[in-house]
């Protein structure tokens, strides 16, 4: 089969590999769909060391059911299914607890032997666990919606959840990216009263407006925090769901949080340390988030994006096929794209 590796910064190849196979008992092989392109998947394209054995890449599919281990219940060869981005039994003490991230015998695609979501195939360990089936047809148009539901939709609703976000709350998410923007779904879909978008990118704040948010900030820093607590009548926002990353989104979230409030990041960290010293301990600020445990929250999405409630999918801007996956690297690296779907 062909898959998407990576060999080093800026060097993604799609290369012909070996056709994943059962290996144990709770395995099962999917064809894939659909598979996406992550932010995520951009730290690596941006510094990873050279190799001469490259790495599978993805973590975002959807795809057809070919095969299943003695032991996988609940999914048949023929089913169209969705796996969350990280698999895991889902029975286990942290599974129950809603920490499917932390299962000890969960892993990540890519790694440990496991091939990556940017292939024709996948072997998904744990498939009773982590295969969440699909009650569409292979060429439904929610497929673009669905594919959220692997990571990028459910991370920023993991943002809003940590944060506390309910009917009433005043928001304020940083980052104009597409956990930014599924961010702001997220909160309106939880009741925020008021949602702030933080961004410099006026086609994809536009689509967040779409979105749900109330107001729009395009400056960064201690300005955009400033015009926050402007519109938050000088308090700043109850809940910040920060999603870049950065020291600078940091800084700038607890900027704009108020005095009690919530920070919750989602972003890959490019820091180590942080702002947490004295004045987050007198302003009883508290930070939260993480990664997204994603099959925590795809059983009580999933209705919304069936019924047409919400439609995430539309923060997916471009699509190639498998042969066009580098380009869509290259394309999102430069922030020419904001999300790339990939059509094996």
């Amino acid at each position: 089969m062909r898959a998407t590796l990576l060999y080093g910064a800026g060097d993604v190849r799609v290369e012909t590999v070996p056709d994943p196979v059962i290996q144990a008992p709770t395995d099962a092989i999917v064809r894939v769909v659909r598979a996406a392109i992550c932010g995520s998947d951009l730290h690596p394209y941006r510094s990873a060391p050279d190799t001469e054995a490259g790495r599978q890449m993805g973590h975002e599919f959807l795809g057809i059911v070919e095969d299943t281990g003695a032991e996988v219940t609940g999914i048949k060869r023929g089913d169209l299914v969705l796996s969350p981005f990280t698999y895991a039994d889902n029975t286990c003490w942290w599974c129950r607890r809603g920490l499917q991230t932390s299962c000890p015998h969960g892993g990540r695609y890519g790694f440990a032997g496991v091939d990556g979501g940017q292939g024709e195939a996948v072997r998904v360990p744990q498939a009773t666990g982590t295969l969440v089936k699909l009650p569409v047809a292979p060429d439904s148009a929610l497929l673009p919606s669905l594919m959220t539901l692997t990571d990028v939709f459910c991370t920023g609703h993991h943002a809003a959840v940590t944060a506390n976000v309910r009917p009433g709350t005043t928001v304020a998410v940083v980052g104009d990216g597409a956990v930014g923007l599924c961010a702001v779904l997220a909160a309106k879909r939880l009741g925020a009263e008021q949602v702030v978008l933080m961004g410099r990118h006026t086609d994809r704040t536009t689509l967040g407006a779409e979105f749900g948010a109330t107001d729009v900030v395009l400056a960064t820093g201690e300005e955009g925090a400033e015009q926050v607590r402007k519109l938050t009548a000088g308090r700043g926002a109850d809940a910040v769901l920060e999603c870049v990353g950065s020291m600078q989104t940091l800084t700038t979230s607890f900027a704009a949080v108020r005095d009690g409030g919530v920070i919750s990041r989602v972003g890959v960290p490019s820091y180590t340390d942080g702002p947490i010293g004295m004045d987050m301990i007198m302003r009883n600020i508290t930070l939260t988030g993480g990664v997204d445990p994603a099959r925590h929250y795809i059983d009580d999405i999933l209705p919304d994006v069936l019924e047409g409630r919400i439609e995430p999918g539309r923060v997916f801007d471009r699509t190639v096929d498998l042969a066009g996956v580098p380009d869509g690297y290259r394309a999102m690296a430069d922030r020419q794209a904001l999300k790339v779907l990939v059509t094996p």
